[in-house]
């Protein structure tokens, strides 16, 4: 089997270099953004150094993510480590705001996409467009949601699902219940 099909176990080291890589960040780039030599990064990406929770809050804003994207996923069984992601062990990703929740389905943040699955609660919103430099599908799996891409509205229904490729989109769930969609996101933005 090719090296490239091989498993290979996601650390916080992978996580770092991928979400680097996904920026189109080289080595010496990240570590301008921090204040950190570009020895002590690559040592981290290695899993050779650690990082003190300072530290990942410097990464993490240098990198753009939430500090949480780091911590609350639960060690997967041996056998399925960077395989199955068991519904107790979802790592929560996300700012939660304006009453959003996102959990990562992927086993870790190494692949060229990312899928996760959102929940948006009861009469959430979020009143400004967003655009982000990737290719989005969606699916709805329960609840109703509003969906703007550019100026186009969009009421979806459970079954439906939706492409979104670098445009600026906003959202809306008017309802009584949340609002379960399921996202991949090429390339990863987490």
């Amino acid at each position: 089997m090719p090296d490239s099909f091989i498993h290979k176990p996601a650390s916080l080291g992978a996580d770092l270099r991928a979400l680097r890589k996904s920026r189109g960040m080289t080595l010496l780039q990240l570590a301008e953004k921090t204040g950190w030599s570009v020895g002590w990064v690559s040592q981290v990406e290695r899993d050779i150094s650690h990082p003190s929770i300072e530290d990942l809050k410097g990464l993490a804003k240098a990198l753009g993510v939430p500090l949480s994207l780091f911590f609350g996923q639960t060690p997967a069984v041996p056998a399925e480590e960077g395989y199955v992601v068991r519904a107790d062990a979802r790592r929560q990703i996300g700012s939660r705001q304006d009453g959003l929740t996102e959990e990562l389905l992927s086993p870790d943040l190494t692949d060229d996409f990312e899928v996760f699955q959102s929940t948006f609660a009861p009469h959430a919103r979020r009143d400004t467009f967003e655009q982000r430099a990737t290719q989005e599908v969606g699916y709805l799996v329960s609840g109703q949601l509003r969906l703007w891409v550019g100026a186009r509205q969009f009421d979806l229904t459970p079954g439906d699902s939706f492409r979104i490729r670098g445009e600026a989109y906003r959202w809306e769930n008017p309802h009584d219940v949340p609002a379960v969609v399921i996202w991949v996101i090429a390339p990863p933005v987490y």
